[in-house]
């Protein structure tokens, strides 16, 4: 997937319309797959369509200056994301 194919992605979850905020949300992207990929996720899987909520997610958490902590649902998401298979169908959502 292109990056902006992912810009398009990401905008159409989090509801925005416009090219406006383009340059903000592609570096909140960014930033977020950094973060992502230093959580363990294989490059392979982050640029995925899997990994297209949970960057969605991530970016959401920063848009909405959440204190710069990224949401629990998102932490949540990465560790499954970054766990082989086996382990990730047993991660707990509590």
């Amino acid at each position: 997937m292109t990056g902006q194919e992912l810009l398009e992605k990401v905008k159409s979850m989090l509801n925005i319309t416009g090219d406006f905020q383009n340059d903000t949300i592609s570096l909140y992207i960014a930033e977020v797959k950094d973060f992502i990929l230093k959580a363990g996720v294989d490059e392979s899987i982050l640029n995925s369509d899997s990994s297209v909520g949970v960057i969605a997610r991530g970016v959401s958490d920063l848009w909405n200056f959440n204190g710069g902590k990224f949401s629990e649902y998102f932490m949540m998401r990465v560790t499954q994301l970054a766990l082989p298979d086996k382990e990730a169908d047993n991660v707990s959502t509590e």
